[in-house]
């Protein structure tokens, strides 16, 4: 598979430098960008599936009519918080 060129992007001289104070050994601003790029790509993947996710069991709990009260949840997520906090201790 042949590679694609991302456009040149415009920055400030002061946000470069930063990127470039940031960079590891070995480490190119080409690939700094591309890493930063890819990471994008991927959260707004997840995101973008998270909410077609919680759209879609909106959809199937209004088919169903089965809903879980607000509470339960809540009550399921500060036990689930509580049990990992005492794990994490």
């Amino acid at each position: 598979m042949k590679t694609a060129a991302i456009p040149p992007v415009r920055v400030s001289p002061e946000l470069r430098q930063a990127a470039e104070d940031l960079l590891r050994e070995g480490e190119t601003l080409s690939g700094f960008v591309e890493e930063a790029v890819r990471r994008n790509v991927e959260f707004r993947q997840a995101q973008l599936a998270f909410i077609e996710r919680g759209l879609a069991s909106g959809e199937a709990a209004k088919k169903s009519g089965k809903y879980i009260a607000a509470p339960v949840v809540l009550g399921k997520i500060s036990r689930r918080i509580n049990k990992a906090r005492k794990n994490a201790a």
